[in-house]
């Protein structure tokens, strides 16, 4: 099936597309939170925001996402404590995939669909990439969740669902084993093996072997970098998840047509 833009009506698209913007904004301000307390077990519901350096309250008002971080300049508004930039970035990134999701499928079920898979891929790239951690909370409810709904998604079909969850951690089983047996220690994190299972679910076994193609090229170039430019052992934890996120959030929108041109 051929995936065509959506387009607007010229009057209220660009008001449609500044809302589905605004809504994308305020979800990544809830990306933040899980972000920040997944990894520590707290909840993600409450106890409400607060600065961590002085513990003041944060009011909605300087909550509103990305404008109260331009208008505070990077600072809490009590104790002057410098606001991360991850924050608006996080903020900024999950409105950019909803107006693109809008634009690819319009309000639609896939568009429900990969809204939620690529909220839980935007906590997962920063999670790993602070953390070293790519939390079971996260990935073993989204492999279900791909799976079931690949029963509604026109896109991609139960079969290549099923298939791309195999392959997906099927070939990363094998890389761990392998280094493994031949290094006697672990080169790849299990939680890795359980993301790609999860990428599989949702994109299919193409664009699984795509993802985990950018990914390891990517990988492997930073790995470079570090290793003979800043000077990282070889035993250096490089956060590989952030890798696969980096590489699956493209591809729900082009991994088809590089596929294609890799058949071509």
């Amino acid at each position: 099936m051929d995936r065509a833009l959506y387009f607007d009506d010229p009057f209220f698209g660009p008001l449609i597309q500044i809302y589905i913007f605004i809504i994308g904004s305020i979800v990544g301000s809830f990306l933040n939170v899980c972000i920040h307390r997944i990894p520590i077990d707290q909840s993600v519901v409450t106890p409400r925001s607060r600065c961590p350096k002085c513990g003041t309250l944060i009011p909605w008002y300087h909550n509103v996402p990305i404008l109260s971080y331009v208008w505070l300049r990077g600072k809490c508004f009590q104790c002057g404590n410098p606001i991360s930039p991850v924050y608006p970035f996080v903020e900024f990134l999950t409105a950019l995939l909803f107006l693109l999701l809008y634009r690819y499928f319009g309000i639609s079920v896939p568009f429900l669909i990969y809204a939620y898979f690529g909220c839980s891929i935007i906590i997962l790239i920063f999670v790993d990439y602070y953390h070293r951690l790519l939390p079971a909370v996260v990935t073993y409810p989204a492999i279900l969740i791909g799976i079931l709904t690949s029963f509604l998604n026109p896109y991609i079909g139960p079969g290549d669902s099923l298939l791309g969850v195999l392959i997906g951690a099927g070939i990363l089983l094998l890389v761990y084993f392998f280094y493994k047996f031949v290094r006697k220690k672990d080169g790849l994190g299990e939680g890795d093996i359980v993301m790609l299972a999860m990428v599989g679910a949702f994109l299919g076994w193409q664009n699984v072997l795509l993802v985990l193609f950018l990914s390891s090229l990517a990988g492997s170039v930073v790995g470079f970098i570090f290793i003979f430019f800043l000077k990282k052992g070889t035993d250096f934890l490089y956060p590989y998840g952030t890798f696969i996120g980096a590489a699956a959030l493209p591809a729900i929108f082009w991994g088809e047509y590089f596929w294609n041109l890799y058949i071509l």
